[in-house]
């Protein structure tokens, strides 16, 4: 008996909580500070092992050290990250400094020329590549009426929702067209949103059949293009009577994206550290909320401290609530078959040179000037 005491094999490692730890760090997009991989990112990228990342212009100094620090955080994740950035052009162009600005949405659209707003879907996604991203979270999808106008500005094209369509569906083949993948976003829309939702979170009072006519046409129509729809932080109390934001609500993620419009690709909120989703409760509720409520991926932009208590938390309700579990498990194998099925995660692009940075920087300005002088001279023949 001593004998067979001392040949025995150690117990093995809790298989489930290993699988779920995997789950859980495929739930996550995570941004941090910083413009090099420091040894306390290493730990976090090591630890969560998230899906991906997302930078920021605090994380962009160059062309040639965006792609650097992109390449080094692949390292440490699992094979074909996301790597993503909010590139709209205009208000949003995180890569402004390090290339060109390049025109906003509502500068192109005054073009009235749906080859331009392809271009500028095209070349952004350019951008994005020589860069090393292979998402980018564009084009806006909501609707410019004049509640938002301070708050969207020119990032929403149109109050029309047939207009706001065209330039969406455009600007997402001209990401494609480059190789990066594009994203809808703020469903359920932030059209009559007066507040931003990084300060506040915006009670829109729009009836459920206004909201299906005007903001949810461009989910409805362009339900097969998007790769990826974000969920804003925006409350509508029409529909769901409580004031739950949208990304916490299984009525507008699981009844209404997923079942009555038909969107099967990848539901992603909005940054569950921006304060309209934190009126709801603490950042690890927000994230365990959006995935009860039918989202696929938590985006987290900036605190360690928050990812990481995010991330634990994902996993404490998984092993606590077996239904809880199996929307875990169900979302990370839906991401890992939408990674499998994406040659946009599967290229690498090549260290950028000099020579190729010019030729880019140039793009961008001469794509601005015509942009320019189309719109100028649409005006002038008004």
């Amino acid at each position: 008996m001593k004998e067979e005491a001392r040949t025995r094999p150690p117990m093995p490692i809790n298989k489930r909580t290993q699988e779920l730890k995997r789950s859980a760090g495929q739930l996550l997009v995570i941004g941090f500070d910083g413009t090099d991989v420091s040894v306390e990112i290493k730990g976090l990228l090591k630890q969560v092992q998230p899906s991906g990342v997302i930078l920021f212009a605090r994380n962009i100094v160059t062309v040639r050290q965006t792609h650097d620090l992109l390449r080094a955080c692949r390292e440490f994740m699992t094979p074909s990250p996301f790597l993503c950035v909010d590139m709209e052009g205009g208000l949003v162009d995180r890569l402004k400094k390090a290339l060109e600005p390049a025109p906003s949405p509502g500068e192109v659209f005054a073009t009235g020329d749906r080859k331009l707003y392809r271009k500028h879907g095209r070349v952004i996604g350019e951008e994005c590549r020589i860069a090393g991203f292979n998402v980018d979270f564009a084009p806006v999808s909501d609707l410019g009426f004049e509640a938002s106008r301070e708050v969207l500005g020119s990032r929403a094209v149109s109050s029309d929702p047939k207009q706001a369509v065209t330039y969406t569906r455009e600007f997402l083949r001209g990401l494609k067209d480059a190789g990066v993948l594009g994203c809808g976003k703020h469903f359920p829309g932030l059209g009559e949103g007066k507040l931003d939702s990084h300060q506040y979170l915006p009670v829109i009072k729009k009836s459920w059949k206004n909201l299906w006519q005007e903001d949810l046409l461009p989910y409805r129509t362009l339900r097969r293009d998007f790769p990826f729809v974000m969920v804003c932080h925006a409350a509508y109390p029409n529909v769901t009577v409580k004031e739950t934001p949208a990304s916490l609500s299984s009525k507008w993620i699981t009844e209404v994206l997923r079942k009555k419009i038909g969107y099967r690709g990848l539901v992603i909120s909005d940054d569950l550290e921006m304060a309209g989703v934190l009126t709801a409760g603490a950042v690890e509720d927000a994230a365990v909320g959006h995935i009860r409520a039918g989202g696929d991926l938590c985006l987290l932009c900036h605190k360690a401290e928050r990812i990481t208590a995010a991330y634990e938390a994902l996993i404490r309700e998984a092993e606590r609530d077996s239904k809880f579990e199996r929307r875990v498990r169900e979302s990370a194998a839906t991401i890992e078959s939408f990674k499998k099925k994406s040659p946009q995660l599967r290229r690498l692009s090549l260290s950028p040179t000099p020579e190729k940075v010019g030729q880019m920087t140039r793009q961008i300005w001469e794509f601005s000037e015509r942009v320019r002088l189309e719109a100028l001279a649409r005006q002038e023949q008004a």
